[in-house]
């Protein structure tokens, strides 16, 4: 795995615990926070899903 791919796996993990947290907090799949965290998750998943794709 590159490293710029490590990094980018990392950033996933990071950003999926914060939305479990998130959760959590607001109890709700729909509040606004939890919303904009999963968009945030969904961007770097489509991030790395591009950079295996060109590797």
């Amino acid at each position: 795995m590159q490293n710029n791919e490590s990094a980018t796996l990392h950033r996933v993990e990071c950003a999926r615990e914060k939305l479990y947290q998130m959760q959590k907090k607001y109890g709700l799949l729909t509040h606004p926070k939890v919303i904009e965290q999963s968009v945030a998750l969904d961007h770097l998943l489509n991030q790395y899903s591009t950079q295996k794709t060109v590797c």
